[in-house]
């Protein structure tokens, strides 16, 4: 099981305050949609024209259809690159790297000496919200485009999970 904590949304968003602007986003992109930080960031500049992004996902291979809101689009097109929405810091050709985003966060979780806290911590909310939402375990399921309902409930539940006793 991943070490990345839950957090509520607003202890997170307080976090993200302090990101660079580029990292900010692509995680509110992966809180957002419940995405995953490496698929966020191999977003094609491309996408922000239409707002549609059809992708693979990374780790499982499976499809994944996305329409970016027009408060996102218009967010990523002020750093938007050639080739990617996320530059790589010295290649325009490459995406950024889930490691810059990941210690940029990390960086502002021990100012908040906050432990555990990864890009991935952000998916865990989008689930529990979800779940709060609908409570339909098999609707959060499809969201997260899981094959296993047990890996759902792990996130769904990763409030009540991760509480300390």
């Amino acid at each position: 099981m991943s070490r990345s904590r839950f957090v509520e949304r607003k202890q997170f968003e307080h976090l993200l305050a302090g990101l660079m602007p580029e990292n900010r986003e692509a995680l509110r992109l992966s809180l957002d949609y419940g995405l995953r930080i490496g698929d966020v960031l191999r977003m094609p500049a491309a996408v922000l024209e239409t707002g549609r992004w059809n992708f693979k996902e990374e780790k499982t291979g499976k499809q994944r259809r996305i329409r970016l809101s027009p408060s996102h689009i218009a967010a990523c097109r002020t750093f938007a690159g050639k080739y990617y929405t996320f530059e790589h810091r010295t290649n325009a050709r490459r995406h950024r790297t889930r490691q810059a985003v990941y210690k940029d966060l990390r960086r502002m979780a021990k100012a908040f000496r906050l432990r555990y806290v990864s890009p991935h911590s952000a998916r865990k909310i989008y689930a529990v919200e979800r779940f709060r939402a609908c409570g339909d375990i098999k609707r959060v399921q499809r969201l997260l485009n899981h094959s296993d309902e047990a890996v759902t409930v792990l996130y769904a539940l990763a409030d009540q999970l991760g509480k300390d006793p």
